[in-house]
């Protein structure tokens, strides 16, 4: 079996941070790495989470004595919202910093994280990025099982890996926390978002086809969200005189997970599904990169009414009054071979007088590069090599 590194993008900053993200991911891993002399608290502990549950002021009890400027570990902080009182408290009393891990933000909305606004950040802890993994990243492996810490390496075993992902998602995120009122209905929702994978979003046929209510569909994508397992990829409208598409893709953080979720991780993969796959990869790359760079740029998707897309649309530059917006368009295709006519959205975008395209970006699965005038073709290895290196945005 592989061996995979450990040393993440994320690094751990100066005050106070949340870290969230999807079960799997590697969170705790980073945390032990990064901060190895902190008190470590798991919330899954059960006497731990009990006791603290009736008497959170025992936390400082539990920490002991330790200098201000000291870093504290609570894992799982989710499990106990009325924690972040105490915690509040300390950060003011005692100067002690709050590293405050969880794998979903919606206890937490309900329970008080509010009261850290301004006190801590907050970071998410994606998948494995190619420049995570170096040598051992493996395209065809990503398109297939993706980028998941507890698939990679794990070979045939991956198809059963990722079923018990999904599995424990559903018992322990979404049944035990109580997330949803009815299960079932969520279960046949999660098969047919796993296979609109990388789709403009119709929630009305999302319903029809799950069985549920269409207020339903909205709030179960949000549940989404909030356990971290999917993103909305917003339509991108600069007025360019044509008809343009304002609902949002939907992408999944990981096509390994999309994979299990719509039941396909026994069947051969069709050719559209790949191509879902590798915009998602790219999607998750450009997300890691935009985060741990600190570019913190919008992202999103352009498509007309006539149907001419761009996978992705960054915008370097918003538009102000007197000057224009600034953006990097990237179209991704999982071909050998790159076509012209893939080329046609983008370059009508730079002709616009209304906006100005730094960069126009093909994505392909092909080993060459080509330049043909402002635009660039890149086989997928390359590309992530100029991304991770700030060539691109």
């Amino acid at each position: 079996m592989k061996q995979f590194p450990l040393s993440r993008l994320l690094k751990v900053p100066e005050h106070s941070f949340f870290l969230f993200g999807a079960r799997g991911t590697g969170k705790s891993t980073w945390l032990r790495q990064v901060l190895p002399g902190a008190p470590y608290f798991d919330l899954l502990e059960t006497t731990l989470q009990l006791e603290l549950t009736v008497s959170p002021g025992r936390l400082e009890a539990l920490i002991g004595p330790r200098d201000a400027g000291q870093w504290v570990v609570l894992d799982e902080v989710q499990k106990i919202p009325r924690l972040l009182d105490e915690v509040h408290r300390l950060m003011e009393s005692r100067g002690w910093r709050f590293a405050l891990c969880g794998s979903s933000a919606r206890k937490l909305k309900r329970g008080g994280a509010d009261l850290l606004a301004g006190r801590a950040l907050t970071l998410r802890m994606e998948p494995f990025s190619s420049a995570e993994l170096g040598a051992a990243f493996d395209a065809d492996a990503a398109v297939e099982w993706g980028m998941m810490p507890v698939v990679a390496g794990k070979g045939e075993l991956a198809p059963d890996v990722l079923s018990a992902y999904v599995d424990t998602y559903l018992r322990e995120e979404i049944k035990e926390e109580g997330a949803v009122r009815q299960f079932a209905p969520f279960v046949r929702f999660l098969a047919v978002a796993g296979m609109l994978n990388g789709q403009v979003l119709n929630a009305q046929n999302i319903a029809g086809e799950a069985q549920v209510p269409r207020s339903t569909v909205d709030g179960y994508f949000e549940l989404l969200g909030d356990t971290l397992l999917g993103f909305p990829l917003p339509a991108y409208r600069p007025a360019l005189k044509v008809r343009e598409v304002a609902r949002p893709k939907f992408y999944w953080l990981d096509a390994g997970v999309a994979r299990a979720c719509a039941g396909l991780l026994r069947d051969p993969l069709a050719m559209d599904w790949r191509g879902a796959a590798l915009e998602t990869l790219v999607y998750h790359e450009l997300r890691v990169w935009n985060t741990t760079a600190g570019r913190h740029r919008p992202i999103s998707y352009y498509r007309t009414g006539g149907g001419a897309e761009i996978d992705f649309v960054i915008e370097t530059r918003k538009r102000q009054p007197g000057g224009k917006a600034r953006v990097v368009c990237i179209e991704v295709k999982h071909a050998s071979r790159w076509k012209r006519q893939w080329e046609r959205a983008m370059r009508d975008m730079a002709a616009s007088d209304d906006i100005v395209v730094e960069r126009q970006l093909g994505v392909y699965r092909g080993p060459r590069r080509y330049r043909f005038g402002d635009l660039e073709v890149l086989p997928l290895e390359d590309f992530l090599g100029e991304l991770h290196a700030g060539r691109v945005f």
